[in-house]
């Protein structure tokens, strides 16, 4: 993990996975996801007061009538100017139109956090990187079903994506607002 990480927020966006109730309930490792999801409020909250995009993604099952309940976002994540993607496979990239939305904000580097890390988070951080996107992974922002999938991910895949950070640790360089 690094010091600090001084973000751009103009060509930064905060990406936060499956962060919907039925999925934040999971029994969940390193953390529980009601934490989880408390610091990617935090972690969002900071990205809007500095002008940058949060990105908020969340699966629905395909080839059902109705969504299992739960399958919204977490009330109060969503606000006013947030992106909402919905999907259909693992990842956020797939179908979604994602990485055209990102491109016309002029958007570079993608900061993650949510559930489960080696799954939603990991599947879209890997299509975020074979498009070209600088990676920030938050590692306190996420979990999985179990410890060790977390871990897999943060301390063995994660780094050779990006740069695996804290929340305390993202920063916005030159006028944008601290996380």
């Amino acid at each position: 993990m690094t010091a600090s990480l001084a973000l751009d927020p103009a060509r930064t966006a905060l990406v936060l996975v499956d962060l919907m109730d039925r999925i934040v309930a999971l029994p969940l490792e390193p953390r529980k996801g009601t934490d989880v999801l408390a610091v990617a409020e935090e972690l969002a909250n900071a990205f809007r007061a500095a002008g940058a995009l949060v990105v908020l993604v969340r699966v629905e099952r395909p080839g059902v009538a109705e969504q299992p309940p739960g399958s919204d976002l977490a009330p109060g994540l969503p606000h006013d100017g947030d992106v909402e993607i919905v999907k259909r496979t693992i990842g956020g990239f797939q179908g979604t139109g994602l990485d055209d939305r990102l491109r016309r904000h002029g958007v570079t580097t993608l900061v993650f956090g949510g559930i489960a890390t080696n799954l939603g988070v990991e599947s879209t951080a890997r299509a975020a990187g074979d498009l070209g996107y600088d990676l920030v992974f938050v590692e306190d922002a996420m979990a999985a079903l179990t410890g060790a999938e977390h871990e897999a991910s943060v301390r063995l895949d994660f780094p050779r994506l990006g740069t695996v950070v804290r929340a305390g640790e993202v920063r916005f360089a030159a006028g944008g607002a601290e996380g």
